[in-house]
């Protein structure tokens, strides 16, 4: 497991508070990680073309560009002064997904921490389509940040999936436990591990394989699919050494019982990896994760598998 050595915070340039800066410095504090701020910034009437650009619009491209600069050097100083190893970068490039994952790139950052916005009249995260891109093509590890600030003791709730078939995702789930682990002992938190299953998809199985009019077992079917999801996620929870108190395998739809979980112990943010495969060996982001995400109580730390190779092309869009 790469311990964290460089902290990307993607900061917005269009507001006072910076919840995704104050957890970027939390964390950097805490693990002795470099911290680096980011403007990635564009505005299209600034932007000219081959046909219509002009030296005065760069010149005032470069000043944007210089003022988003020492924006961010205010910012540092006084994280500088706490301690904290703080680089400052503002750049010109879009869309914003983009220019974000070609920066984390070229800085071989470990980590991209950045804000989410909040609906307090439901208690959810609402991701923009920014964070949803960043989901689908950011390679590191994606940190979206809530408002609320952390408790002293931070909860991670480690969301994995030990009998998804495919693409070797006990390599994931390790990730995600691992992560999880790392990031607790650094900042002095507690892990628990989530897994749910549907016990209808059993049912349904069965169902669909009966050719002829028999009464199904179904209580016997769901109590087999129940052994066999707590016998794979006990390994590796074991092996992760997760107290069984806080191991939590729950029967149930993950978009509704994965929410509900992180409200139930207060969990301050949950790892996951919210990728799959499908046939043709291309990322996508599935149902059940969107709806997961959309409704998480609180912060998202996204992990991806080893295999991820973003789709973003890493020439800068400078104009």
């Amino acid at each position: 497991m790469k311990e964290i050595t460089k902290v990307l915070a993607v900061i917005d340039p269009t507001t006072q508070d910076q919840p995704g800066l104050r957890r970027a410095s939390w964390l950097a504090k805490k693990t002795g990680a470099e911290l680096e701020l980011l403007v990635c910034y564009y505005n299209e009437y600034l932007s000219g073309d081959r046909l219509f650009d002009s030296p005065s619009l760069e010149k005032a491209r470069d000043e944007v560009i210089q003022n988003q600069q020492k924006h961010l050097e205010a910012l540092a100083e006084p994280l500088r002064a706490d301690g904290i190893t703080v680089k400052s970068s503002a750049v010109w490039d879009h869309p914003l997904h983009e220019g974000v994952v070609r920066h984390a790139v070229a800085t071989d950052a470990d980590i991209v921490i950045k804000d989410t916005h909040h609906h307090s009249a439901v208690a959810r995260a609402l991701l923009t389509n920014t964070d949803w891109n960043l989901i689908r093509t950011c390679p590191t590890r994606l940190w979206l940040v809530k408002p609320a600030d952390l408790s002293d003791t931070p909860v991670f709730l480690a969301a994995i999936d030990p009998m998804n078939q495919h693409d070797k995702p006990a390599a994931l789930d390790d990730e995600i436990l691992q992560l999880s682990k790392q990031l607790a002992d650094k900042v002095g938190g507690d892990v628990h591990a989530f897994h749910s299953y549907d016990p209808r998809i059993a049912v349904a199985t069965a169902t669909a394989n009966a050719y002829i009019p028999v009464s199904l077992p179904f209580d016997e079917i769901e109590q087999q699919m129940h052994e066999d999801h707590q016998k794979r996620f006990k390994e590796i929870t074991g092996f992760h050494e997760v107290d069984d108190d806080k191991a939590h395998l729950i029967a149930g739809l993950t978009h509704e019982e994965l929410p509900a979980m992180a409200d139930k112990i207060a969990a301050d943010v949950v790892v996951m990896g919210a990728v799959a495969r499908n046939r043709w060996k291309r990322l996508f982001i599935g149902a059940t994760a969107e709806r997961t995400l959309e409704h998480l109580p609180c912060d998202l730390l996204i992990v991806k598998p080893d295999w991820f190779k973003t789709p973003v092309d890493m020439e800068s869009h400078d104009a």
